[in-house]
């Protein structure tokens, strides 16, 4: 996927812009900007692309993505069919980290917020989040100027006091994406997620970036802390839980379908990940909305 830097700049004076984003399906671009991204997804289905980390999206979700994080919300297959009537609805505010001026954020009251917004930085799904949260990021688009600042911020203090949430990306990858002068990096992401469901190794990699293998291990464990191995399955494993989540395909074929060549190196590799086979995992998670 090639990364693209899109515009995201508040129209006028705003200090933030909030949006009502209602088409056929997201906007199919891996891209990223220097504002950070509130979502309120409130109809729309798919797959969540987040700095490395690749998960299901589906409605009533929160996340918060931050500064230059590379992202993307892939709708299911269903809809970009020309005759489906499926939509892809999300209320969404983009606004500058400093969008109160810098001081803001560094008096003690606001501390909460600003310890969000650095968390942020990974990309943070909320679980489990009160119905009336999700209205008031809706309701700022029919609020006044002043009162939608207001507004906005209580949401921004509602979410730094959420409890559960989910942080996404890897450490590993949001401090490698930040030296924005490693082109090799940037390389390195796009041909894993254009290819991680086939059979790929180190060597593969380091050939697109002309490195060789020993080098490019040595590199790679550098920058990420952890094997170009290690990457690549939780990668892999990430795409595996969202298939899961779907029921649509058994485990055999989910394994296969997210690049491992044989069924126990899949269970092994995800209780190794996630700390729970494929099947415990995919209980727990029917257990929860069972009880939700």
């Amino acid at each position: 996927m090639k990364l693209h830097l899109l515009n995201r700049t508040s129209p006028g004076n705003s200090s933030f812009m909030v949006s009502h984003n209602l088409y056929p399906h997201f906007l199919k671009i891996w891209h990223y900007h220097p504002e950070l991204e509130l979502i309120a997804i409130e109809k729309s289905s798919g797959t969540q692309f987040i700095g490395d980390s690749i998960e299901k999206f589906d409605v009533g979700e929160v996340i918060l993505i931050g500064k230059n994080l590379p992202h993307m919300l892939l709708n299911d297959d269903v809809y970009f069919d020309e005759s489906s009537k499926k939509v892809a609805e999300s209320f969404v505010v983009h606004f500058k980290k400093e969008f109160l001026g810098n001081g803001f954020l560094t008096i003690s009251e606001t501390k909460p917020i600003t310890d969000l917004l650095d968390r942020a930085g990974r990309g943070i799904k909320f679980l489990q989040v009160d119905n009336q949260l999700i209205q008031d990021i809706k309701g700022l688009l029919n609020l006044e100027p002043f009162e939608r600042l207001i507004k906005f911020v209580e949401i921004l203090n509602a979410l730094a006091k959420h409890k559960p949430y989910r942080l996404l990306s890897s450490m590993g990858y949001v401090n490698s994406f930040l030296k924005t002068e490693n082109k090799r990096l940037h390389k390195i992401y796009e041909y894993v997620f254009k290819n991680f469901k086939n059979s790929i190794g180190a060597s593969d990699v380091a050939s697109v970036i002309g490195m060789n293998p020993s080098a490019f291990s040595r590199f790679f464990k550098q920058v990420h802390r952890k094997t170009f191995t290690r990457y690549l399955n939780e990668i892999r494993i990430g795409y595996a839980c969202k298939l899961l989540l779907e029921d649509k395909m058994n485990i055999t074929a989910i394994a296969y379908e997210s690049g491992f060549n044989n069924i126990s190196n899949f269970n092994r590799q995800f209780k190794m990940i996630i700390g729970k086979p494929p099947s415990s995992y995919i209980q727990y998670h029917t257990d929860k909305m069972e009880y939700a």
